[in-house]
């Protein structure tokens, strides 16, 4: 077992180190996009497109490489898709911990599109970090509580617009849309009280993912179901870097969208609704199964000699 003293180490030099990097990317990523943001010329602007796709996989790549040096944690994936696949992806995933987020990008950073995830509106003041999501093109998107859409309807479809002017920015560029589709972390208590069908699951939200598919047509063919498992309770981020994340197991499908209900109005038409949601319901259902054999593993001993990175 390693020492607590070592740990802290760990999680201070990593910390350090994430500061730095973030600080060292930020700054000329805020100067490219605002260049971008000046100028309306195509050629430059898809210049700009590719310093900033450049500069996030730069930064990416060192908070990657910080887990592979830093921790002893091991990733072992199934199905990993081909790195270079061209178009434009949607990505969705189980969501337990912001661990989920560095592994993700981990495993497809330049081998798919920059992922785009949906925060919420608050994150753009993050120090930082609010910044650099907002120079690239992240949608941010403000959620209305049912108590407040009660007292002021007139809300009520603000976020399909945001989802949909948010997808329009992508319309030029390569683009992977995240979408964590049960819409918050999973709990047991959160899962109690759902009452949720699924054994490892949090019931899944569809409208997002039919919003995202109405706003972006066919540009996007491709689904990637991804399915995160951790070793033993979900971890904090502040764990990965102290070495506690002995293990996690990644489950990746690739499938076309074909299957996918189009053509119909997710919010007024509520057959397509029923059917949109029997298809995501679908795809959770052998989610949940992933995640039952996902979890049949051994968690590996504390005391072994591991091996960093991804197998």
């Amino acid at each position: 077992m390693m020492p607590k003293a070592i740990r802290f180490v760990r999680s201070l030099l990593a910390t350090i180190l994430i500061g730095i990097s973030t600080a060292f990317h930020v700054l000329p990523l805020l100067v490219v996009a605002l260049a971008k943001a000046v100028v309306r010329i195509a050629p430059v602007r898809r210049w700009c497109d590719y310093l900033l796709m450049r500069l996030a996989e730069s930064w990416i790549g060192l908070n990657s490489w910080m887990i592979d040096h830093l921790t002893d944690t091991r990733i072992v994936v199934e199905g990993m898709p081909e790195a270079g696949m061209e178009g434009n992806y949607l990505v969705i995933s189980n969501h337990q911990s912001w661990v989920d987020i560095p592994v993700l990008q981990k495993l497809f950073n330049r081998r798919l599109p920059l992922l785009r995830f949906f925060l919420k509106s608050q994150l753009i003041w993050v120090p930082l970090l609010g910044l650099a999501w907002w120079a690239l093109d992240f949608p941010f998107m403000k959620r209305y509580s049912k108590a407040t859409l009660a007292k002021r309807p007139e809300l009520a479809g603000r976020d399909i617009d945001a989802t949909r002017r948010a997808c329009r920015k992508f319309a030029d560029i390569p683009v992977s849309v995240m979408n964590f589709v049960e819409g918050t972390r999973f709990t047991p208590a959160k899962h109690a009280a759902q009452d949720s069908p699924y054994r490892h699951l949090l019931k899944p939200r569809a409208g997002g993912v039919a919003f995202v598919l109405d706003a972006m047509g066919d540009t996007i063919d491709t689904l990637v179901d991804v399915t995160i498992s951790y070793c033993g309770p979900a971890p904090g981020l502040p764990d990965l870097f102290a070495n506690k994340v002995r293990e996690i197991r990644v489950s990746v499908r690739t499938l076309p969208l074909s299957a996918a209900p189009k053509g119909g109005d997710y919010t007024s038409d509520a057959d397509y609704r029923e059917r949109f949601q029997q298809w995501i319901n679908d795809l959770w259902r052998e989610k949940d199964a992933t995640m039952a054999r996902l979890r049949t593993h051994a968690c590996p001993s504390p005391s072994r000699d591991a091996r960093p990175g991804s197998s």
